[in-house]
């Protein structure tokens, strides 16, 4: 049976949005990592209407890697639409997600798996960001202000580094901008979360393709949509009489 015909225990969902130079350096450390985990994996890059060679590059690796597979949008969706389109087509038991620019580090994934032994969904803290000033304060209000709303205490919901038990995604609402808020989605389920500490790493290709001001605008609609579920979730307990 050919390695891609064995179905993966992990399935490692990456967006990808115009980050051709960090892709092989990304893949390189993802597989020193899954590769001594010693279970059968997957990378599935998600292209979100990418403009520069970054498809290229993906198709490259798709020829010399058998772990790598790839979903190509039409045109730039977003990454709660690459999130989605790779939670169901991903093919594992374990889902891990994680950005293409290289600051998320594929070595905090085993503290991730560990951590996911007693929850259904572990997400990455963090704790030291390497990014410039405005952008941590604005983060740091950002996350202040979610948890404020949504009754959460999620100290950094913007990590995409996340591990999640396959059934978590795939009952959970599909929105524009959901991926801000998956433990509080994965919570509203009935599902348990932990917060793992994690490296962040300094960005070295490429630029943020959030600015402070799109991201406040486009958060507090998504904010506002996430409380209003919050507070028309259906809440009971049944069980079915067996007439015995």
């Amino acid at each position: 049976m050919a390695a891609e015909d064995i179905a993966p225990r992990y399935s490692l969902i990456v967006p990808v949005y115009n980050e051709a130079d960090s892709l092989k350096s990304l893949l390189a450390e993802i597989r020193n990592t899954m590769d001594s985990l010693g279970d059968p994996y997957e990378v599935l890059f998600v292209d979100d209407g990418s403009t520069d060679c970054s498809l290229p590059v993906m198709k490259s690796l798709l020829r010399d890697y058998p772990v790598v597979r790839i979903l190509v949008f039409e045109k730039h969706a977003g990454q709660s639409a690459a999130l989605a389109a790779g939670f169901e087509a991903a093919r594992g038991r374990v889902f891990l997600t994680l950005d293409a620019d290289l600051q998320n580090d594929p070595r905090d994934i085993p503290r991730l798996l560990s951590a996911l032994k007693g929850y259904d969904v572990a997400v990455g803290w963090r704790h030291e960001r390497r990014d410039n000033l405005v952008k941590r304060i604005t983060s740091k209000v950002g996350n202040a202000v979610r948890n404020r709303l949504t009754h959460e205490q999620i100290a950094d919901t913007g990590c995409s580094l996340k591990a999640f038990r396959r059934e978590t995604c795939r009952s959970i609402p599909f929105f524009d901008g959901m991926h801000r808020f998956m433990p509080t989605l994965c919570r509203m389920r009935g599902f348990t979360v932990t917060q793992v500490k994690v490296n962040h790493r300094p960005r070295v290709h490429g630029k943020s393709k959030y600015g402070v001001v799109d991201r406040l605008l486009v958060t507090i609609p998504d904010l506002m949509a996430v409380r209003w579920m919050q507070k028309r979730a259906l809440h009971y307990r049944a069980h079915e009489e067996s007439g015995q």
